[in-house]
């Protein structure tokens, strides 16, 4: 019998213990998601606001619809072909590293995404000149505590969000087809609706995009592959904050 019981206890100190290297395995891959994400949120806000700052600052009025005040800087972004070249170049990039991803290295993939950050960030100024400073950071304290709910809802949870994820992937589309609609009708009640589905649906995909980057960890992973894999989970997390930010500030922003 003791023979039995020393036989039995090895492989369980063995699993113990390899099943300690996959959690502390899982621990850092998820940190270096969270830094990336984390690292590509700063720089799209700071250079959001420095791009603001060039463009006119605090001497930007707005009175009866007009904006005044804009440097020649900020003419060409937030007016000239250099906004809809900004728009293009942020889709262009995300589909680009969908796409391409497994045939990138992780530091070129790394790369690509704070690029990708930064240019969002200049597109992404517009909004100091639709919402006052103050309503901007009190939304960005809302979203990110709300972000942190969610993703360590979808980090810790047993259930499966598989199927939350599709259902909320089907209302996306709906509301970027609602809201392509809206840009002919003007509707301040649609708009209103849409930005509390915006916000509904991108509370969901955020802990359903957790759990997701969660089990496509693998301890077998190499290098190359576990950084392409830090990378894009990064990606789908700053993409979840951003339009939750953004729906929330079209809620709770305060107009200028």
């Amino acid at each position: 019998m003791s023979d039995f019981d020393r036989n039995y206890a090895t492989p369980r100190t063995g699993y113990r213990t390899d099943q300690v290297a996959i959690d502390a395995g899982l621990r850092a891959y998820m940190i270096r998601v969270y830094n990336y994400m984390t690292a590509g949120v700063a720089l799209t806000g700071v250079l959001a606001w420095l791009t603001y700052q060039a463009a006119g600052g605090d001497a930007i009025q707005i009175a009866g619809g007009q904006i005044s005040g804009l440097t020649p800087f900020g003419q060409a972004i937030f007016s000239g072909p250099l906004s809809i070249i900004l728009l293009l170049g942020t889709l262009g990039l995300v589909f680009f590293m969908s796409f391409r991803i497994n045939r990138l290295s992780a530091g070129t993939a790394l790369t690509l995404f704070f690029v990708y950050a930064g240019l969002l960030g200049l597109a992404l100024a517009s909004i100091f000149l639709q919402y006052t400073g103050a309503s901007i950071t009190r939304v960005f304290f809302i979203s990110s505590a709300t972000f942190g709910a969610m993703s360590l809802y979808g980090y810790t949870t047993q259930r499966d969000l598989t199927g939350v994820g599709s259902f909320m992937f089907m209302g996306l589309i709906g509301i970027v087809i609602a809201m392509l609609v809206n840009m002919f009708l003007h509707s301040s009640g649609l708009d209103w609706a849409i930005s509390v589905l915006g916000v509904l649906i991108f509370v969901g995909l955020t802990a359903y995009d957790t759990q997701r980057i969660k089990e496509m960890y693998s301890p077998m992973d190499d290098g190359t592959v576990a950084g392409r894999k830090a990378v894009m989970g990064a990606l789908s997390l700053y993409l979840d904050f951003i339009n939750l930010f953004l729906m929330l500030l079209r809620l709770f922003g305060d107009r200028r």
